[in-house]
């Protein structure tokens, strides 16, 4: 018997209502619907989220997000995490929650004090949060198998928080509330700014005539990081981390027409210098080598201290509004800031 006529002969635990079809509020919507839930309204902004909507929530109507949130037994709120706050606030003052509905929001900055508002009106509040980059797509659902997800709730609702992300099969891990800042900026750290580092390292082997790229850095960056998880500091390598002050200075110097790259290169060898030194892995002469070519590079990175970086007059791509990135993205899930806006009207998704 199919999965889909499995489900069809047993009720739905919750009425999910789905506020912001990003990229991490359609899959985790579409995941929870795969768990025998059955989501019942999407509220989605952009064009690519009324097709991501489409695609993985198709049973879903799109509506307004008090009329999503007023037809849910569970309210899932998907949106940037400047938004959050006065989505909540505005939410509680028409009155849209009501006693005993689940409400579970997956900003990874937040914990449930965010939901405190919404908690005055009865509801069970829940920060769900999964440690994932998100494309958006139905290969996430399969993906969410090997995720952490960061629960913070009150003690009485962690049972309610860990089944639902062991049923989109996941795997929760209780975080406090006041370590959720400590959380999420760790996963930015770890995740996020990875992807900078890629692109800037991208750039550079483009510029140097390689033209596949991700040919050359696919395997090693699986190396690397492979190898940083199983073996920790020892894993560390590189020039700076070898004592190689000559080849430190001739990078900086052939990286003087991007500055803003070189800035990076020169805060991630200081980085590495430092930590390679504290465990004993460099001597002081060496490291004093290395972080005296880095000082002398300094003011040139400084703004105004070096021309602008080759392609500066092309404009930028513009970003998504309605879609600011996840990770979490979903990891660190960097978002636009939304500001406040009302919930009757229009609000950005993640």
């Amino acid at each position: 018997m199919s999965d889909t006529a499995d489900r069809s002969d047993r009720p739905p635990r919750f009425r999910v209502g789905v506020v912001g079809a990003g990229r991490v509020g359609a899959v985790l919507g579409a995941a929870l619907d795969r768990a025998g839930h059955r989501v019942v309204a999407v509220a989605a902004v952009s064009e690519a989220s009324l097709h991501r909507a489409a695609d993985l929530l198709p049973a879903a109507p799109v509506g307004a997000v008090p009329e999503v949130v007023a037809d849910a037994d569970l309210v899932l709120l998907a949106v940037p995490d400047d938004a959050l706050p006065g989505l909540v606030g505005g939410l509680a003052t028409l009155g849209s929650f009501r006693p005993g509905q689940v409400v579970v929001h997956t900003s990874g900055r937040y914990g449930a004090a965010v939901l405190e508002a919404a908690a005055r009106a009865g509801v069970l509040p829940l920060g769900i949060h999964p440690a994932m980059s998100f494309t958006g797509t139905a290969a996430d659902l399969d993906r969410l198998s090997d995720v952490c997800f960061a629960v913070t709730t009150l003690k009485e609702l962690q049972p309610l928080g860990e089944a639902l992300v062991l049923e989109m099969g996941g795997e929760p891990v209780l975080v406090e509330e006041e370590d959720r800042p400590l959380y999420h900026a760790a996963l930015t750290l770890g995740a996020n700014h990875v992807a900078t580092v890629v692109a800037q390292a991208t750039q550079l082997l483009e510029d140097a005539g390689v033209e596949a790229p991700g040919r050359i850095l696919g395997p090693l960056l699986a190396s690397a990081l492979d190898n940083a998880l199983r073996e920790g500091d020892h894993a560390l390598a590189g020039p700076a981390v070898d004592g190689d002050a000559g080849t430190v200075a001739e990078h900086l110097a052939e990286l003087a027409t991007e500055p803003e790259i070189r800035s990076t290169y020169r805060a991630l060898s200081r980085a590495s210098v430092e930590l390679a030194q504290q465990r004993g892995r460099l001597r002081a002469a060496e490291a004093e080598s290395v972080l005296a070519v880095l000082a002398e590079h300094r003011d040139a990175d400084e703004p105004g201290g070096a021309g602008p970086p080759r392609g500066s007059d092309d404009p930028a791509d513009p970003a998504d509004p309605e879609d600011p990135g996840d990770p979490d993205a979903g990891v660190g899930d960097p978002s636009g800031d939304a500001g406040d806006p009302p919930p009757a009207g229009e609000v950005e998704d993640r």
